[in-house]
């Protein structure tokens, strides 16, 4: 076993640091980093099972011209001599960047400063555009720069914390944690605002159930209230806010309780009550995420929160602040260098003194004057012929940009694709002239910035495999073939970055609250031992902001009419995140203890919708949109609000033959960020009828294409666990199934054949299908992938004696499904969370799956009311 070394976690932008200790060549052990400020040592459950990412299956390790393997030299002189071909035949904005939040700020910064210094053009953009551009535009109007103005440190002084648009114990779970902990050590309140009665609602003091698209009018209607109660401070806007002559006039005029409340369909005292609660509470932090941010109005949603904590002077002071928490784990990092098409590089635009101060400080030959096209635009003019040249890093957007039909048309009609990524096989991939083996988590160095601006060190702890190449490595090869050796002869990621902080401090002077001076002359060796660090410090505590007169903005936002239910397309679409999963799986996918929570991509409805809709409870259903369709299981959810449904965004053609979110939304965009609106989309859903249903269980990583019209798959233990459901003759599949010894049972009655494969005694594949019988659990099966030695009596899918079936899996860490968590709450009448943790496990690691513990429990006493009854 080799010395723990300290990261950074490899998924969201709360940036928890790891301990990974090495335990072989492609093994590590996985624990918090107990010395780091965002986490303090406890991690969520994907950070919880990182050790079982870190294989090599499905990876990339060598580069590829088509589908042959090539050298370095060979596909790097390629890459640049194609850009070079393009940009002289077409000019520089022919060639185009997208990037990720995956990368690392020293990744970023090459990317960055080749494209828009030296190829000429600012068509570099980054995935962070699809989930926190809207921050960047809403910070940028109110304080002149995007600057998160707190700290994961006000959760803990604040008596109010109010989530917006944020499943937070879901997809932030250790900031969920750090707010539970401050409503235990304090009493804090906790007010959720989201159409959707997630898991996060769970214990909420409220839960505000708003109509999706009116949170201006929510804001508006608040700014209205504190202002009408005497709870503004004019003494912070009058010294420290500029406001639009006619600011007040708009927020004093149609902004009352009766016509919000109507806006947003919501009770108006329960509408009241928050108003209430916000206005007596000095001490608040509105912490906004997703719901927020994806939305064609985004912007200025986020300005209608700043605009509140401005008026009534709650920032720059602890625990009161408005709080952006970012989605990937260098999305900031990325908005620090000019990842994005609309910002030059460290927090500075395109005025013409900053695209002078720049070129002169890179020596830059040909600096972009103008800022580039945002994601949407970008792949809208690639498919108008217009992109020529793409270079694709770390991301998918064959899966993730909106209207992913067309993005795929637009990806097979550009005349060179270019795709850097850990994994061989893609959405996207499948569209590259050359594909790049780029490192991957464990292998990578250098550096993440959080969501409170909290800097910190991604370690290596595993070789790079194969050919495998760091990303910054990469993009200054192709810089270097394509004439500019001098400007990109980096040879450490210590070098680029103090490149980087002598440029957030070079001719600052304070106009900048991004100044990373101390790290310009930083040695190798302080490199390495970086412990995290906070830029910025407690920013705004002294009043002061980087704008010309060194005051904030109030920024009037009107609340735009909310689209009615269209004839066609009835319901109204929302998308995001499963608990256990990230992005497209890639990474997730590849651990059978994370994939096991939620097996299969579901659309969530309201019992009342599925009842008009003829749906059952795990039925296939058709969700359709004017921009495509998808096929996914249904699931009843009383959480939705009637007319809406939710469908998840992780699923690709690698994982199932449905499930596809992003073929959905449409391509619409905010006016100011460009980020589109993945929140509210017409839509309506269908049964979609199918003659049989079945399961196949596969030892091996090899993934297999189905031929039918329901699959997707699940990593297990030894194996994948594939469903599937459709019409015609089953039979077809049995040609997915190994070779071997061959038992199988029929059931002509119910239409069912159970077929299982041993070869040298041990189980390489089974198949049950069925037209009207009843399958068994998967999970007995699932294990005697590893059993030394099995039978015919495997058909029985179950072993001797009573093997009670454990349900859903509910705590991912221990393994603990919802028949267990029932029995042990009925068997030894546990009568809180704290019980069943001390029972069962369930919920003592990373808390994920504490709000659905409290859910069960809930609904257990229920159950024993109405039995006593």
């Amino acid at each position: 076993m080799g010395q723990p070394i300290r990261t950074t976690c490899a998924y969201c932008g709360v940036g928890c640091g790891i301990s990974a200790t090495p335990t072989g060549p492609r093994s590590v052990q996985i624990k918090g980093d107990e010395a780091h400020p965002a986490n303090a040592g406890r991690l969520c459950s994907k950070g919880t099972h990182l050790g079982e990412t870190v294989s090599l299956q499905g990876r990339l390790l060598h580069p590829m011209i088509g589908q042959r393997r090539a050298s370095w030299d060979k596909a790097l002189d390629l890459v640049a001599k194609r850009f070079r071909e393009t940009i002289d035949r077409h000019g520089p904005d022919s060639v185009a960047f997208y990037v990720s939040g995956q990368l690392l700020t020293e990744d970023y910064y090459v990317a960055n400063k080749l494209m828009k210094g030296f190829i000429g053009s600012a068509n570099i953009d980054t995935n962070s555009r699809l989930c926190m551009s809207s921050a960047v535009a809403g910070h940028t109007r109110a304080f002149g720069e995007d600057v998160v103005p707190a700290s994961y440190g006000d959760l803990a002084e604040a008596d109010l914390i109010v989530l917006v648009g944020s499943n937070t114990a879901w997809c932030h779970p250790i900031v969920y944690q750090r707010i539970q902990a401050a409503r235990a050590a304090r009493g804090t309140k906790l007010v959720v605002i989201d159409p959707r009665r997630t898991e996060t609602c769970e214990g909420a003091d409220l839960h505000l159930p708003v109509k999706p698209g009116t949170d201006v009018a929510l804001m508006n209607g608040l700014l209205a209230w504190v202002d009408q109660a005497g709870v503004t401070d004019p003494a912070f806007l009058a010294g420290h806010v500029n406001a639009p002559e006619d600011f007040w006039e708009h927020i004093r005029t149609g902004h009352d309780l009766w016509t919000v409340a109507k806006t947003c369909d919501i009770a108006p005292a329960l509408l009241q009550q928050f108003f209430e609660l916000f206005a007596a509470t000095p001490r608040t932090v509105t912490l906004f995420s997703q719901g927020i941010n994806q939305s064609i109005r985004g912007t200025d949603q986020v300005n209608a929160i700043i605009n509140v904590h401005l008026a009534t002077g709650r920032i720059g002071k602890p625990g009161a602040a408005p709080f952006s928490i970012t989605g990937q784990p260098n999305a900031m990092g990325g908005r620090e260098v000019g990842g994005l098409a609309s910002t030059l590089a460290a927090h500075m635009d395109f005025a013409p003194e900053n695209v002078e101060r720049v070129g002169r400080f890179w020596a830059a030959p040909a600096m972009a004057a103008k800022p580039g096209l945002k994601a949407v635009d970008l792949f809208r003019a690639m498919g108008e012929g217009r992109i020529k040249a793409l270079w694709v890093m770390a991301t998918n957007p064959a899966v993730s940009l909106p209207d992913a039909g067309r993005v795929r048309e637009a990806l097979e009609s550009c005349p060179f694709v270019v795709v850097s990524d850990v994994i061989a096989d893609t959405d996207t991939s499948a569209y590259a002239d050359v594909r790049l083996p780029a490192a991957g988590w464990g292998e990578k160095d250098g550096t993440v910035t959080n969501s409170d601006r909290t800097i910190s060190r991604q370690r290596p702890f595993l070789t790079l495999p194969g050919e495998a190449r760091p990303d910054w490595w990469i993009i200054k090869e192709v810089a270097r073939r394509m004439g500019w050796r001098n400007a990109f002869a980096y040879d450490r990621p210590a070098e680029i970055w103090r490149e980087h902080a002598r440029l957030t401090a070079y001719q600052n002077d304070g106009a900048r609250v991004l100044n990373l001076r101390s790290h310009a002359t930083i040695g190798n060796d302080a490199y390495e031992a970086m412990e995290p660090f906070r830029w910025g410090g407690a920013a705004f505590a002294d009043g002061r902001f980087p704008t010309t007169d060194g005051k904030a903005r109030l920024v009037p936002v009107r609340q735009m009419d909310v689209q009615a239910p269209l004839k066609d397309w009835p319901m109204t679409l929302n998308t995001g995140r499963y608990r256990d999963q990230w992005h497209t799986m890639t990474r997730t996918g590849l651990s059978p203890k994370l994939a096991r929570h939620r097996e299969e991509p579901l659309v969530e409805i309201h019992p009342q919708d599925a009842r008009a809709l003829a749906l059952e409870e795990g039925d296939l259903a058709r969700v359709s949109t004017p921009q495509g369709d998808s096929l996914f299981r249904v699931m009843f959810n009383e959480g939705q609000r009637p007319g809406e449904i939710f469908t998840p965004i992780h699923w690709t053609d690698q994982t199932s033959t449905g499930g596809r979110t992003g073929l959905l939304p449409r391509p619409l965009t905010d006016p100011h960020s460009g980020q589109p609106g993945f929140k509210s989309t017409p839509a309506r859903v269908e049964r979609q009828a199918v003659e049989w249903k079945g399961f196949l269980i596969l030892r091996g990583t090899d993934p297999v294409r189905l031929p039918c019209l329901w699959a997707t798959r699940v990593t297990v233990p030894s194996g994948a666990l594939y469903e599937v459901a459709g019409n015609g003759d089953p039979s077809r599949l049995e040609a997915c199934l190994p070779k071997g010894d061959r038992v199988e049972a029929i059931d002509v009655t119910r239409g069912t054949r159970r077929v299982a494969i041993i070869s040298d005694g041990q189980l390489t594949g089974v198949l049950f299908v069925t037209r009207s019988g009843i399958l068994p659990s998967r999970d007995w099966l699932i294990d005697q992938l590893q059993a030394p030695a099995v039978g015919a009596s495997v058909l029985a899918a179950r072993g001797p004696g009573n093997q009670p079936d454990k349900g859903a899996t509910i705590c991912v860490c221990f393994d603990i499904g919802l028949n267990q968590i029932v029995a042990a709450i009925r068997e030894k009448q546990l009568v809180d969370v704290p019980a069943i943790g001390k029972a069962l496990g369930a919920g003592t690691n990373c808390g994920s799956c504490r709000p659905a513990l409290a859910s069960i429990l809930a609904q257990s006493k229920q159950e024993t009311l109405h039995a006593a009854e």
